[in-house]
């Protein structure tokens, strides 16, 4: 009888953390206009979540299958969701390293996406424009 209870609280601690990620992820994607249902599908919620998402280019999401490199690729790509959502650079380190944690609180909190916002005024910059408007010679 023991070790059935030890057997069953071993499984659910780590199913409870697997369905708060999930659920908290489910929310983010639907917040940025995306299918929730994309958060539980491998390798293609991390597409979503870094080229959709964040809106980081293909190498991004290349460099999640590299060892070692993707624990930056990670950080970094978390960074960039935390700013889409109006949040800070700190938060984005939480979603990299405690993501149980800050995808349901980003998921079922109030944040909203901010991606699909243009710059200043609805205005794009150019790549050769400066804050005021005028040309980068």
């Amino acid at each position: 009888m023991e070790i059935l209870i030890s057997l069953i609280g071993s499984l659910l601690v780590p199913l409870a953390f697997v369905v708060a990620i999930l659920a908290g992820m489910w929310k983010v994607f639907e917040k940025a206009g995306q299918p929730g249902w994309a958060a539980i599908v491998p390798f293609y919620n991390v597409y979503i979540l870094t080229i959709e998402i964040a809106k980081k280019e293909i190498l991004w999401f290349i460099l999640w299958f590299i060892p070692l490199v993707n624990i930056v690729a990670a950080v970094i790509v978390s960074i960039d969701v935390a700013k889409k959502f109006g949040k800070s650079e700190l938060y984005g380190v939480g979603l990299a390293f405690l993501g149980f944690v800050f995808y349901p609180m980003l998921g079922f909190g109030d944040a909203q996406y901010e991606g699909n916002r243009s710059l200043k005024g609805g205005k794009r910059k150019s790549y050769d424009e400066d804050d005021e408007g005028g040309k980068n010679w």
